[in-house]
């Protein structure tokens, strides 16, 4: 690794530690050159994930937008943070495995559902009806009588 400080190219490792849950290494480094200490991460590379929306526009994935509707979805509701935390991250870890380039809206938003019903049927009817646009009450009607079917 090239020092930031004075370009030479020779630097030692002289920490390693794992950061971010693991996800990336930090490393603490020395030149060689100038004995100045500097940090660096190492994360996996990953392929950009691209969602299809309803309209075929595309845009790049964002996690934070699951946080988001989830969010919403469990407002005022017995959730903890680590219960919601944790749906988003099974969401996050079915669409990585999937290993796509590309994917639905559509799917992220059933996986939601199928997470959320797991965790609190009000917060999954809320979700439902924002993902799946309930025109009228009789849609609405429908699927909580399929909530309250599953629940017997």
């Amino acid at each position: 690794m090239k020092c930031p400080f004075c370009g030479h190219p020779d630097t030692r490792v002289i920490d390693s530690r794992p950061a971010e849950e693991n996800n990336s290494i930090r490393r603490r480094r020395v030149c060689d050159e100038c004995g100045k200490r500097f940090t660096t991460y190492e994360k996996v590379e990953t392929i950009p994930l691209i969602v299809i929306k309803k309209d075929k526009n595309r845009e790049q994935y964002d996690r934070a937008k699951i946080e988001s509707g989830v969010l919403r979805a469990c407002h005022k509701r017995p959730i903890s943070a680590d219960q919601i935390t944790r749906v988003v991250d099974d969401v996050e870890t079915e669409i990585f495995s999937m290993e796509e380039k590309e994917i639905e809206s559509r799917v992220i938003g059933e996986l939601v559902m199928n997470k959320l019903k797991d965790v609190d049927d009000v917060a999954y009817i809320r979700f439902a009806s924002v993902y799946r646009e309930f025109k009228d009450v009789n849609t609405f009607m429908d699927e909580l009588k399929q909530v309250l079917k599953a629940e017997k």
